[in-house]
């Protein structure tokens, strides 16, 4: 009853625009989606810093990379190199495919996982996790990590939405319904997605991508490890590395009061951002 509920509720809303949805429709590829939204990764650290101490002649490592558009999209901002990294293999020929067909050099795709890598101690000058945070299966791993390759002096730059932002559930593909995960339980959530992407071309594809079965059986969203504001704090004040800049920006301006109650703002606040770096 409750997934013919949340189908029924679904409808009411228009999906908005998602990568996996255009790249079935012929519209563009995930990977030229994500190079089209470079700019907009990088564009809450601008408050703090610039494009050129970014990128400019450095190393870097775009962890979560996807199909690597964004990868590339710091390449082209005058990066030295570029490596992306990422679970998900197939990524690495749509990766690098979008390189040759905009003639970059300097990237390379890495499958792997971004807590036990195989990268040299003090290998970048900069890391940057966009939309990864909430995806990685051990967050605090992945910041000792970061602190080990990253070279003295280099800088972590972070930002993810909160997992009970409107959308915070990652399921927009084919769920426009805002806050879902907040009113139906994840096995509602696994049932009525399943149903919803069942007749898509792609649709075993973000099956496999997005659940996982457990050790008892159990299906589960293995995705997302539901990062709220909260718990990032306690991981970076945890953390080696120190805090050079930290921001929550509010879904609305309007909802300023709400993000200054530390229980309201994990609904309010659309981005956590944070610029974290490795003492020289």
């Amino acid at each position: 009853m409750s997934v013919k509920l949340l189908k029924i509720i679904n409808k009411i809303f228009p999906l908005p625009k998602h990568p996996f949805n255009m790249q079935n429709d012929g519209e563009m590829t995930y990977a030229m989606w994500q190079y089209t939204k470079g700019e907009e990764t990088i564009k809450f650290y601008l408050a703090y810093t610039d494009i050129t101490d970014m990128f400019r002649d450095k190393d870097v490592l775009d962890i979560g990379c996807g199909a690597g558009g964004k990868s590339l999209y710091y390449l082209s901002c005058g990066a030295k190199t570029v490596t992306g990294i990422d679970v998900v293999e197939r990524y690495k020929e749509e990766s690098e495919s979008l390189a040759r067909e905009l003639n970059l050099e300097g990237f390379r795709f890495v499958c792997g996982d971004a807590a036990k890598t195989s990268f040299d101690d003090n290998s970048f000058d900069t890391i940057i996790m966009n939309d990864a945070m909430e995806h990685v299966n051990d967050p605090a791993a992945v910041l000792e990590e970061v602190y080990r390759i990253l070279k003295p002096g280099g800088r972590l730059y972070v930002n993810f939405p909160p997992y009970n932002h409107p959308y915070g559930a990652h399921l927009s593909d084919v769920i426009g319904m805002p806050w879902v995960h907040v009113f139906f339980g994840d096995k509602t959530l696994i049932k009525a997605y399943k149903d919803l992407v069942k007749d898509k071309p792609d649709g075993d594809q973000r099956i496999k991508f997005r659940i996982s079965t457990n050790e008892k059986g159990e299906e589960y969203f293995s995705y997302i490890n539901k990062m709220s504001i909260s718990r990032f704090n306690r991981l970076i004040n945890e953390s080696k590395l120190s805090v050079k800049y930290y921001s929550e920006v509010p879904l609305r301006g309007f909802l300023k009061a709400f993000c200054r109650n530390k229980y309201l703002k994990e609904y309010a606040v659309k981005m956590v951002v944070g610029v974290l770096e490795k003492d020289a």
